[in-house]
């Protein structure tokens, strides 16, 4: 039996994480200068996505290197703002996550705890739930986190998770569905930000476990 394969596509019509040739093959056929590769399993398959594709693809055609830039400075973050974080005991499978005001910390809302997660899976609920408060609320404030692979799942309206489900975790999953289901039938003007830690400090909605 063939190994399954995980497809990344950085350029092509819809970029994302696919899990058939043919989906890969729909979003890169005839597309100019298309951008994708195989990974043995989901996980390597997501951290690719986040990255260049420099570092998986080699070029066809050398250009002329462009010049070095410096990186641009971070700058300070936005105080007005929602920042939103997840905890995951790795020894009991409880996970739990929080949203809290930037400036002072305090804590909007609160989810928690649920039996056998990942920390993916509730910094994704985090995120969304966020969106839908500020959405109820007629907010306009961005929103903080730092987990880049559930700002792409937002961004992508789809939690690409491989977990198990279970009796434990049935009411977590109950949650993952309606959140999706939540991304796709609302639309939101809020940005989604990535917190800034090595220049920052910590995420002020962190628990504070490490």
């Amino acid at each position: 039996m063939a190994q399954k394969k995980f497809y990344v596509v950085w350029i092509g019509r819809n970029p994302g994480v696919y899990d058939t040739w043919e989906e890969c093959e729909e979003q890169t056929h005839g597309y100019p200068q298309a951008r994708f590769k195989s990974f043995p399993d989901i996980h390597s398959a997501q951290d690719a996505y986040l990255n260049q594709t420099e570092k998986y693809v080699r070029k066809i055609i050398e250009r002329k290197k462009p010049v070095r830039q410096e990186q641009a400075p971070v700058g300070d973050p936005i105080l007005e703002s929602i920042s939103v974080d997840a905890a995951w005991n790795t020894k009991t499978g409880v996970v739990e996550y929080q949203g809290v005001h930037t400036a002072n910390k305090e804590v909007i809302f609160r989810v928690g705890p649920y039996d056998d997660g990942t920390i993916n899976i509730v910094e994704f609920l985090a995120i969304v739930h966020g969106l839908a408060h500020c959405k109820k609320n007629n907010l306009a404030l961005p929103i903080y986190s730092d987990s880049k692979v559930a700002i792409a799942w937002v961004r992508e309206k789809f939690a690409n998770t491989d977990h198990e489900k279970s009796e434990k975790n049935k009411k977590l999953f109950e949650l993952l569905h309606r959140a999706t289901n939540w991304l796709r039938e609302n639309d939101y003007e809020n940005e989604i930000l990535k917190w800034e830690t090595k220049a920052w400090g910590e995420n002020p909605a962190d628990f504070g476990r490490k």
